[in-house]
């Protein structure tokens, strides 16, 4: 059993916003999976699906972003799940718009809802799917940034992303973090020094 849990926060007002994201993500896989039955429970929206012969729950936490924790923490204590059965999707400045990160485990790299997510679970141990939205313009504060929706330039990027990231989430739940990491992160590229034959890595940032 999985927990798949995108973050964001409730109401119509924030639906098209950069810190929702994560809700999404889910919203798309839940038609992915031709889910359609939500309830309301542990402070979120949840519904019930399969991935493989894998039981999953989908969950759109409705505590507000920074209060992400308040419902999966109770959640995964109620299951008796651990933190590797949680895969969050969130949000991420760090990375440019439309540019996805899976990683297995980490720090909340000043995320509110992870930070959230970390203090009521205990643990860093739980895939996350991070979703680029870029920095914040010249002039505008992260608050204004995060709760705007997407310039009209982005939105085919973040649309794109969405789909690109779908057989990506299957492949957490049917292989394994490590093996989605290695398939749809994007790869690092190889370049030569112009003197001799030792190669060097370096980020290969790429739109998904």
């Amino acid at each position: 059993m999985k927990l798949i849990a995108g973050l964001g926060n409730p109401g119509a007002e924030y639906a098209n916003t950069k810190h929702n994201v994560g809700f999404m993500l889910i919203d798309a896989l839940a038609e992915h999976l031709n889910v359609s039955a939500w309830k309301e429970d542990f402070s979120s929206s949840v519904a019930e699906a399969r991935i493989g012969g894998e039981k999953i729950f989908l969950v759109k936490p409705l505590t507000y972003m920074n209060n992400s924790g308040e419902a999966i923490g109770p959640m995964l204590s109620y299951y008796k799940l651990s933190s590797e059965d949680l895969i969050v999707v969130h949000d991420d400045m760090d990375i440019p718009v439309g540019t996805v990160r899976i990683r297995k485990k980490g720090s909340s790299g000043g995320h509110n809802g992870i930070k959230s997510i970390l203090s009521h679970v205990g643990s860093e141990a739980f895939a996350r799917v991070r979703i680029g939205i870029g920095r914040p313009p010249a002039g505008w504060t992260v608050i204004n940034h995060v709760l705007a929706p997407f310039a009209p330039e982005d939105t085919p990027k973040i649309r794109e992303t969405i789909a690109y990231l779908l057989p990506a989430v299957t492949c957490i739940v049917t292989d394994g973090t490590d093996f989605a990491m290695n398939r749809y992160n994007p790869h690092r590229k190889k370049k030569k020094h112009q003197e001799g034959d030792h190669e060097t890595n370096e980020n290969g940032d790429t739109s998904a």
